[in-house]
């Protein structure tokens, strides 16, 4: 049994989304984490290049149930493993050990990562194969939660925005729900309850048309790390702030007109608004202090303005992707040359998956 899920980029939205009831727009990626599943005895197994050539095993602790492992305790598939088994336990289901092998499109040949949410896609994968082996029908908004909770369990400041990507597909909208008061309650409640209970009320999750707009991605050669930026950011320009108030209040305007256009099929507006979201994001930067546009994502965005094209950083910065809305008359080619010669690797990538109603 396979499953698999997409990465994802960011359009805009990136900060402001990691606090409840702000939106951001994403898209998800022809690029794929696949796991598949089968059936094991006594101990389970995950392959994965991540870890080595040696699979990390998990087991249960015979009294509490728990899954144990011997290395990576905080790993997201363990603990999506181990939300899964807490459910699975729930609905009465008998255990069984499986092992799961994981392949990576979202990285290269180096295991260098290009910055298309491979935490977020593994766990969604993750939690498809094993709804499949245990046969639990979940729908996809099922999925969706229980990833999060897996995620969160891992990175609580985690936004699920990337969750809701890989599992949804397509160009979305996206606000998070309140991730301290799920984790409260993932603490004391069981997990079905949780999936039901309070802290969803901001969640929104919105399938959107695509623009008349080609989707051009390079890769700056620099991982960053999500976490350690937006815990940068926050520390550098707490949220009662009044700059960091200014940047989500800008943020939403932003994102909510790009949700407006996007329907309206106004792709001229589109691009307009991904230009504010690159000018908001510099604002951060600088009341910040924290490098969000690095010296290649400037020249990534500026070379694709000079060709027309509308550009900035993609999710936190400090490296990673750069995008670019494009006009199907633009000179891509040459655009693309520029960035190689400037150290920028140009990624094949295309919005992945059909309008989905969430």
């Amino acid at each position: 049994m396979t499953t698999r899920a997409p990465g994802k980029l960011f359009i805009a939205g990136e900060y402001a989304v990691v606090d409840p009831d702000h939106p951001a727009l994403l898209v998800a990626v022809d690029k794929f984490m696949t796991v598949s599943v089968t059936e094991s005895v006594d101990v389970g197994r995950v392959h994965s290049s991540e870890y080595g050539n040696l699979p990390i095993e998990w087991r249960r602790d015979p009294e509490t149930g728990d899954v144990v492992v011997d290395h990576h305790p905080y790993d997201y598939v363990t603990r999506a493993i181990d939300v899964m088994e807490r459910l699975r336990d729930e609905r009465g289901i008998a255990p069984r050990y499986f092992n799961l092998h994981i392949e990576s499109e979202l990285d290269d040949s180096h295991g260098q990562k290009f910055g298309l949410g491979s935490s977020a896609a593994v766990v969604v994968a993750t939690i498809a194969a094993i709804d499949t082996f245990y046969d639990l029908g979940l729908s996809a908004m099922e999925r969706f939660k229980i990833a999060l909770l897996a995620t969160i369990s891992v990175s609580p400041r985690a936004s699920g925005g990337d969750i809701a990507a890989s599992t949804f597909g397509g160009w979305l909208s996206y606000s998070a729900p309140d991730r301290a008061a799920l984790l409260t309650a993932l603490s004391t409640d069981t997990i079905g309850d949780v999936m039901v209970g309070s802290g969803w009320e901001t969640l929104r999750i919105r399938s959107l048309p695509a623009p008349a707009l080609s989707l051009l991605v390079g890769w700056t050669g620099s991982p960053s790390s999500t976490e350690a930026l937006v815990g940068s950011v926050t520390k550098a320009s707490p949220s009662d702030s009044p700059d960091y108030t200014a940047f989500v209040a800008a943020s939403d305007r932003i994102v909510t007109a790009l949700i407006e256009a996007l329907e309206a099929g106004d792709p001229a507006l589109v691009q307009d608004l991904v230009r504010q979201a690159r000018h908001n994001l510099l604002l951060l930067q600088a009341s910040s202090g924290i490098t969000i546009e690095t010296e290649k994502l400037t020249f990534l965005c500026d070379s694709a303005e000079h060709y027309g094209g509308a550009a900035k950083p993609s999710g936190a910065g400090g490296g990673d992707c750069g995008i670019v809305l494009a006009d199907p008359e633009m000179d891509t080619a040459a655009l693309l040359e520029q960035w190689r010669a400037a150290g920028i690797r140009p990624l094949d990538l295309h919005v992945y998956g059909k309008e989905v109603a969430a």
